[in-house]
């Protein structure tokens, strides 16, 4: 998948600030984490710095307060 708006691992919505031209000017969730660069590697070199990683695969949901509590509600 070469879409921008998309995890190139799962395909879902990354939720990247940069590649939605509505809210461009806000910095992106991914300023304020750490990922692993063991995650990046992982991936295949085709699909590396085509797009971001959505927050679950870019495995950072516990630095993430609003989407961390929102992925623990959901796995009760």
């Amino acid at each position: 998948m070469n879409d921008s708006q998309h995890c190139p691992a799962c395909g879902a919505p990354n939720q990247c600030s940069l590649a939605d031209p509505k809210r461009a000017t806000q910095a992106c969730w991914c300023y304020g984490v750490s990922i692993d660069p063991a995650v990046l590697q992982a991936l295949p070199e085709a699909l590396r710095d085509k797009a971001c990683l959505c927050p679950r695969c870019a495995a950072v949901l516990d630095q993430l307060p609003d989407q961390g509590a929102a992925e623990a509600d959901e796995n009760r």
